[in-house]
């Protein structure tokens, strides 16, 4: 099977409203990358609602560009500096995140900070395969056990000896986060989506204390954040969008995975939203993918339905302020239209959890 491009197709069009100046962007490349020559070919992978992702070609040169999205965004939302700097340390012990070249904040080229990493080829699994591949549900049971194994090595890493120990605060993290994240539902909130005050009330009245565990967290963790081996699709080799990784709570990084998993029980409405693709899909529930965790991992999963259900609020909190972007009419990118159905559609699923606890 031939390898193809890490995100979706990589020929599409720059969207209208998010075009770069191509001249700049050149002249940085070449100052920033020794040796690079012959001109630069600008294309937008098509994927992903919050960060902005370019290819950059050189011939035979390839590169990804990270850059923030157009418009409003959260005050503490899109740092390409702290993406930058997680991925270029973690590197070296952590293989699965891409290679590092280049960081700059320097306004004059694009009006904000960004940064440029490796091309990982290989495949993203999305609900739909690409051509040419399909899992039993023994593999597809499989590659979520694989994706586990690389969530449990992150989690393993010893972020102080790799120079992380200023990169988060993992004592009252899970107050923080709670408390931020319902701050920023509210900024965001827009008239059209339901207002969650009980699911807030619910989060702050029942959070337990921290785990006593503090670790690297991706915070967005899932299949279509990874990258496959073409020609071995059970094989993880790539980690991606790191933009919300700090060092927290290793138990909330686990429940907003959690999110992500669909199973048979599920009211048909919410498997509509399954992210995984046939063979994979419903084949690990989401009490047998933390008792994984907790098998591989030396873990207490005492109040992982609490993390579960933050997971979804959070989640929820994410899309809104992607939608309220659009709301505005700061993008014009359609794909962002039906969000606010999605939002509500989480807040179900967190009302789901709380009356009817699966863990």
């Amino acid at each position: 099977m031939e390898k193809t491009e890490i995100i979706d197709s990589a020929s599409a069009s720059i969207r209208t409203g998010e075009e770069l100046d191509t001249a700049k962007l050149d002249r940085f490349m070449k100052e920033a990358v020794p040796g690079l020559k012959g001109e630069l070919i600008l294309k937008q992978f098509p994927a992903g609602h919050s960060n902005l992702t370019y290819l950059l070609e050189y011939g035979e040169k390839e590169f990804v560009l990270r850059r923030p999205p157009f418009g409003r965004k959260a005050k503490s939302a899109h740092d390409m500096g702290r993406e930058y700097r997680v991925l270029t340390a973690l590197k070296p012990v952590f293989p699965y995140c891409p290679q590092t070249y280049a960081y700059t904040e320097d306004l004059e080229i694009m009006g904000c900070p960004f940064y440029v990493m490796e091309r990982v080829k290989g495949l993203i699994i999305h609900s739909e395969l690409p051509p040419g591949v399909s899992y039993t549900p023994e593999q597809g049971r499989k590659l979520l056990e694989n994706l586990a194994d690389v969530h449990i090595a992150l989690h393993n890493v010893d972020y102080k000896a790799v120079g992380l120990e200023d990169f988060g605060n993992p004592t009252g993290y899970v107050k923080r986060q709670v408390d931020g994240w319902i701050d920023r539902f509210r900024q965001a909130k827009t008239e059209d989506v339901p207002d969650a005050e009980d699911i807030m009330k619910w989060l702050v009245e029942n959070m337990p204390p921290d785990s006593g565990r503090a670790s690297v967290i991706h915070n967005d963790y899932r299949l279509d954040n990874s990258v496959v081996d073409a020609d071995n699709p059970l094989k993880i080799i790539a980690v991606l969008d790191w933009e919300m990784a700090t060092i927290g709570d290793p138990l909330m990084d686990i429940g907003n995975s959690l999110t992500f998993r669909m199973q048979a029980d599920d009211p048909e409405e919410m498997q509509g939203t399954d992210i995984l693709p046939p063979g994979v899909r419903l084949t690990q529930s989401r009490k047998e993918m933390v008792d994984y965790y907790s098998r591989k991992s030396s873990f207490s999963f005492d109040s992982v339905n609490y993390y579960y259900c933050f997971g979804l609020f959070r989640l929820a909190a994410i899309i809104q302020q992607i939608y309220y972007r659009f709301y505005h009419g700061q993008t014009r990118d359609e794909r962002f239209a039906p969000m606010s159905e999605a939002v509500a559609m989480l807040f179900q699923k967190a009302v789901r959890a709380i009356e009817q606890p699966e863990f």
